[in-house]
């Protein structure tokens, strides 16, 4: 049963991880056919001179970068991951390279049409590496110095390369003509041809780096890393804009064609991929917090009430045997200890372990604490919610419990199973069994009412099978 459970789960990973894909799948339609139009129909016009609407989105790209950047360092220094640190860096570089360098190039009088380009083309190339290399570290760690190290590698970039552009400014060519044509109907390739290089190797490795994300978010979708789930797409369409860069120069004047379009769009969905990873981090901060108080009010059962329950038993076990009262009051010491028990156990576990493995552990406490064998046949692709979780454990507890203490059951098997008609819990023995209608109406403690009212919020049946000297077997279907 357990390979049945793992072939099941294997199943839906396939399908959640292809699903995972999807969006960088839609990147890439997307920047085809923004491509392929402008360079299909060469009588619609892609450009318009706006310079201020320019500005806008340089602000808005940096900016953004800048906050994924600082968002990505601070998962490094939680997960110490080098994927993590590399990325921080280059969205760093790309945010550097973008408005903040040009203003600083201006201020210092270095926009010559030489400085003011090449030092943000390298920058942008180094920031693509980066990225490019962070798909490709997997789950490395750094730690140490290496790390500090490591964390320094953007800054040391911006320096050398200011450093360079400064001394070597007057031996570099010119990378656009002081006019760039602002053809608005057909591609206009022009610019120094390393500045086109550039802006291919650009493409190449954002590329590279979406196809690698899109495969690494398949293989996280267990983990819900909703940022990596959207890097895939983002740089798929920061591949494209560069290749609209090639085809028209853009990036260099006050007109605006469908690459600086592209980059915003990329720039765009990282920008939802941090806002869902950031809702997911504070989501899961209030879980924790949750589960803490949880783990907090389990504690205090477990040192207050479950301690006196115990100390009442051992107490009332020594009480002569003639007393009447002495067995009624052992049994409800031990009804109430289980419920503590169960409480304790509730509070203090997390709710996203598999419902075979809850069931399993609920069912060996009880069988552990009177000494008897416990068989498992669990399908681990059986879920329940978490009210149907509770109800289905305080009914394998109570089952057990009945079992061995009235059943004087010496061997128990706890069986979960799913199919088209629908999920169910076997709990069986090898006890003396009971007649079940005279203990129906009896009420002769066995806790059937409880079992069958709690099968009843699940929406399913209940049924006992019984008989004297036959064992017993109780049975859930929901």
């Amino acid at each position: 049963m357990y390979q049945l459970g793992w072939a099941g789960r294997s199943v839906a990973g396939r399908r959640q991880a292809a699903g995972a894909a999807v969006p960088t799948l839609a990147g890439w339609v997307l920047g085809v056919a923004v491509t392929a139009a402008i360079l299909g129909t060469p009588y619609l016009v892609f450009a318009y001179h706006n310079p201020d609407l320019h500005l806008v989105l340089d602000s808005l790209d940096t900016s953004v970068a800048l906050l994924v950047s600082y968002l990505l360092f601070g998962r490094y220094r939680r997960s110490r991951r080098l994927q993590d640190l590399l990325l921080a860096q280059g969205l760093f570089l790309l945010a550097v390279a973008g408005l903040g360098m040009t203003l600083s190039l201006h201020l210092l009088g270095l926009h010559d049409g030489r400085s003011d380009v090449w030092l943000p083309v390298g920058l942008r190339v180094t920031g693509a590496a980066f990225v490019l290399a962070a798909s490709m570290t997997g789950e490395r760690l750094v730690t140490g110095r290496r790390g500090r190290a490591t964390a320094l590698l953007a800054w040391m970039v911006i320096m050398v390369g200011m450093i360079l552009t400064w001394v070597g400014r007057s031996l570099l060519p010119l990378a656009m003509a002081p006019t760039p044509p602002a053809s608005a109907q057909q591609p206009v390739i022009t610019g120094h041809p390393a500045l086109l290089v550039a802006h291919g190797l650009t493409a190449i490795c954002f590329a590279v780096a979406s196809v690698r994300f899109a495969m690494l978010a398949g293989r996280r979708f267990g983990l819900n890393d909703e940022l990596v789930r959207w890097l895939g797409p983002a740089f798929a369409l920061a591949a494209f804009a560069r290749l609209n860069y090639v085809l028209f120069p853009s990036l260099y004047s006050d007109w605006l064609y469908t690459g600086d379009l592209l980059r915003t769009a990329s720039y765009a969905v990282l920008l939802l991929g941090a806002a869902r990873e950031i809702s997911r981090y504070w989501s899961a901060q209030a879980r924790a917090a949750v589960l803490d108080d949880r783990r907090r009010l389990a504690r205090e059962l477990h040192d207050g009430v479950v301690q006196e329950l115990t100390y009442i038993r051992s107490e009332t076990s020594t009480l002569a045997r003639e007393l009447g009262t002495r067995q009624r009051v052992l049994d409800a010491c031990d009804r109430a200890l289980d419920e503590a028990r169960a409480a304790v156990d509730a509070l203090g576990r997390s709710s996203d372990e598999p419902l075979g493995f809850v069931l399993h552990r609920a069912a060996r406490q009880v069988a552990e604490r009177y000494n008897a064998s416990l068989e498992v046949e669990l399908d681990d692709s059986v879920s329940a919610d978490a009210d149907q979780r509770h109800t289905l454990v305080r009914i394998t507890r109570e089952a057990v419990s009945n079992a061995i203490r009235h059943g004087r059951a010496d061997r128990v098997r706890l069986r979960l199973t799913g199919g088209e008609q629908g999920r169910q819990l076997l709990v069986q023995d090898d006890g003396v069994g009971f007649d079940v209608s005279q203990a129906r109406h009896g009420a002769t403690g066995y806790g059937l009412t409880s079992m069958a009212d709690r099968a009843t919020s699940l929406h399913g049946s209940f049924t006992i099978d019984s008989a004297p000297g036959q064992g017993t077997t109780v049975a859930v279907t929901w």
